[in-house]
């Protein structure tokens, strides 16, 4: 089983949570770029720490998933619905002055994940990955993409296919379409079905090989279970292990008020972050975790009554939790020298804000930042970039003025995070 870290809280007003922090340091003077001088603060309303700069990197670009960047500073977008004909987006700063000049879409791909990795750009619809062959010359991927892995099953719920490339390893969430895995889908009171079924094929993570083509999906190529939806997955580069933040179960006051209120339904159950090893179970459908009681509990379907642990001390536990319903969409480790050292290696989550914790006002629209010390955390999370929903307080997501969801370095070390409503990219930097 591995540690936990419990959520910090944070203190009104400030950039920072009230969790210590190491002493910011200077980065190394070779990462001191001419764009620093030029860095215009202008992010649209958006809040960053003091010292950072956040720009408008590009806008107007659609409904943008996830976002990549290659070595040489071309990003790529991936579009949850076609714009202009097309589903893929490349980007390009030609004279370094924090704002892609160049922007050209091409094929029609539309889907969730998106990586560059060894000179090819990979993608990822609800049902299949393709990659491309990066040019040389030019600005983006021509002709028709090669077919990675292929047959994921269609479903309604949590069809993404977000993606994470490391050690020759294709990693890929296929998230289960399901709350609960109740007998009645989102019925009140329901018990769950158990053993839950879904969890055949779905509800997971699975494997393949990156550089191979025409792989099928199957269900003998699980790597982990019982991960409800993990489209926030990335690799650690740095530690050589795979990660992700889980998109926690909704409606337990709706489905069990006589367990839960109100406010234990906006707040519960916590948004889990894990350290991923070959056979992991975390427990999805059976569990959910309660950050304010620190434990692993009894799913309601399942016979708990919101205190009970049951079998769910055989579950791994999250290395840090969040509080519920903030819906975590991305994740990054930053591995540049770009930032202060207090980021080397730590971790970036971009939360996109979800409807479930109605009637109560709505919460995350934000990226955090994680200070990790090797494989864990070093500490609470602290509120990195905020403002994206435009009012300090909302009813629902369709009141958001952007909702963060892409996360990528570049080769500059800046941080590019990508919205998915206006179709907006900010790049931050570090100014001193």
């Amino acid at each position: 089983m591995h540690r936990i870290i419990i959520f910090c809280l944070l203190i009104p007003g400030l950039a920072l949570s009230a969790c210590s922090r190491a002493e910011q340091a200077a980065p190394d003077a070779r990462t001191a770029k001419s764009t620093a001088a030029i860095c215009e603060q202008d992010g649209g309303g958006i809040s960053v720490p003091a010292g950072f700069c956040i720009q408008v990197f590009a806008d107007d670009l659609g409904r943008v998933r996830h976002i990549a960047a290659a070595p040489d500073g071309r990003l790529f977008a991936i579009l949850r619905s076609a714009s202009e004909g097309h589903g893929l987006v490349a980007l390009r700063d030609a004279d370094g002055d924090g704002k892609a000049e160049t922007i050209h879409r091409f094929g029609n791909l539309t889907g969730t994940g998106i990586r560059v990795h060894d000179g090819r750009l990979y993608a990822s619809s609800d049902t299949a990955v393709y990659r491309w062959r990066l040019p040389d010359d030019g600005l983006e991927p021509t002709g028709e993409p090669e077919l990675v892995v292929g047959g994921f099953p269609e479903q309604g719920q949590h069809a993404a296919k977000s993606l994470a490339i490391g050690d020759g390893k294709l990693y890929v969430n296929v998230g289960a379409p399901s709350n609960a895995c109740m007998e009645q889908t989102r019925t009140k009171g329901s018990p769950g079905m158990d053993p839950c079924p879904l969890l055949e094929g779905h509800g997971g993570i699975w494997r393949f090989d990156a550089n191979a083509t025409g792989q099928s999906y199957s269900p003998a190529r699980r790597f982990v279970t019982g991960i409800r939806n993990a489209v926030a997955l990335a690799w650690n580069p740095t530690v050589g292990e795979l990660y992700l933040v889980q998109h926690g179960r909704d409606q337990l006051h709706g489905l069990f008020p006589d367990l839960y209120s109100v406010e234990d339904s906006a707040e519960l159950p916590a948004e889990e972050m894990f350290r991923v090893n070959e056979g992991d179970n975390f427990g999805w459908p059976y569990c959910y975790y309660d950050q304010r009681q620190g434990k692993k509990l009894l799913a309601p379907e399942f016979g708990g009554d919101g205190k009970s642990v049951g079998r769910c001390d055989k579950y791994e536990r999250p290395i840090i939790a969040f509080p519920g319903h903030w819906a975590p969409n991305g994740l990054m480790f930053y591995t540049a020298d770009a930032f202060p050292a207090h980021y080397r290696n730590g971790a970036f989550i971009a939360f996109h804000g979800s409807w479930n914790r109605a009637p109560e006002p709505q919460a995350g629209y934000k990226v955090v930042f994680v200070p990790f010390d090797g494989p864990l955390p070093a500490g609470g999370y602290e509120t990195f970039a905020s403002g994206f929903a435009g009012a300090d307080s909302i009813a629902s997501p369709s009141q958001a003025e952007y909702r963060p969801m892409g996360l990528v370095q570049g080769p500059d070390g800046a941080l590019y995070v990508g919205d998915t409503e206006k179709g907006r990219i900010w790049k931050i930097t570090y100014m001193r």
